[in-house]
């Protein structure tokens, strides 16, 4: 009889699966290769979804733009966390963003899970699926024997959706379905802005809901975004290919992070306001125009105040629980 695995044997071709996977789409054989392995203890797909969190821990790093400063833009460094530790995340860099993981009990009407402000939430699935809810997020989560169907209520989340060839996996997204057997995705839907799909991994098709009529199916790949547009519009869509960088960026979240290249201070203080109860308030509007580049904790706006009056020269203040930002003032000219 064949030898099992140890628990470092598993967690090892964990790691240098969840390392290929990092590079890009699994070839055809590739994908076959992973799927077999898989398949040979139930251990192993706890194993490959710790390997894949553990890797959004140094996912941070690269999504720094090249104009970076990391002296001026330095944060207090953390001690390195165990894989334990990753699926828990304190510190005082992320002290306000709590990661639960919840087994859901899912039942024919549904189970609705929410994340509050500053919040991210972890959600395993029975299927070995996972859903990571961003702040201030809703989903409904429905299983039954012929599809996996998640509804996005409001808010973002990433989906890693494992493989059953029984059953599709469906994201329904305001009369939209995202249906794909397995891939890496995150959705976002918040009120003033389009819904937003990014791939990183795998295939999404996107077509629209039954109730909706008939219309054309997209694919998105890896590496491609697409924003869905109302009725009237989607004849328009096309996703569009984005570098694996900007992949990264966009989903900095995941680590508690905001990560900006060349986006406007009013831009980034708008995002941080999503995940915290402590506003950014910019007086200056040539100052909030200025573009800034960097990888920012989310929970912690007045670092991300810090800085900036450090590298734009400006003051920062407290105005009761606002962060206030405005031009240095200058000296008088000396006469002449």
């Amino acid at each position: 009889m064949a030898e099992r695995d140890t628990s470092r044997d598993i967690d090892q071709a964990a790691s240098d699966w969840a390392a290929r996977m990092d590079r890009g789409p699994l070839s055809s054989t590739g994908e076959a290769a992973l799927q077999a392995w898989l398949s040979g203890d139930p251990r192993r797909r706890g194993a490959l979804l710790r390997a894949q969190a553990l890797s959004m821990m140094s996912e941070s790093a690269k999504a720094l733009g090249p104009d970076f400063d990391p002296v001026a833009f330095a944060e207090p460094r953390r001690a390195r966390l165990s894989r334990r530790q990753a699926l828990t995340w304190s510190g005082a860099a992320v002290a306000a963003v709590s990661l639960a993981a919840l087994g859901v009990a899912t039942s024919a009407a549904g189970s609705v899970i929410s994340t509050d402000r500053g919040e991210i939430r972890l959600v395993p699935l029975k299927d070995g699926s996972t859903v990571l809810l961003n702040t201030e997020s809703r989903i409904r989560v429905r299983y039954d024997d012929g599809q996996r169907q998640v509804v996005l209520l409001k808010g973002e989340a990433y989906f890693s959706v494992a493989r059953d060839e029984r059953r599709p996996f469906v994201v329904e997204v305001d009369g939209r379905r995202l249906r794909t057997a397995q891939a890496g995705f995150r959705v976002r839907k918040l009120e003033a802005d389009p819904v937003d799909l990014l791939v990183s991994q795998g295939q999404v098709e996107v077509s629209a809901s039954p109730l909706f009529g008939v219309t054309r199916t997209i694919a998105v790949s890896a590496n491609t975004r697409l924003s869905l547009a109302n009725a009237a519009h989607r004849a328009a869509e096309q996703p569009r290919a984005v570098a694996p960088e900007t992949v990264t960026r966009e989903l900095a979240w995941r680590d508690g992070k905001l990560a900006f290249e060349g986006e406007t201070l009013g831009q980034a203080a708008q995002a941080f306001a999503r995940y915290s109860d402590t506003p950014i308030e910019i007086r200056d509007p040539d100052l909030a125009r200025e573009p800034v580049t960097g990888l920012f904790a989310a929970s912690d706006p007045v670092g991300f105040g810090r800085a900036v009056a450090k590298v734009f020269d400006a003051r920062l203040q407290r105005d009761g629980d606002k962060v206030v930002l405005s031009r240095a003032a200058q000296p008088p000219a000396a006469a002449q």
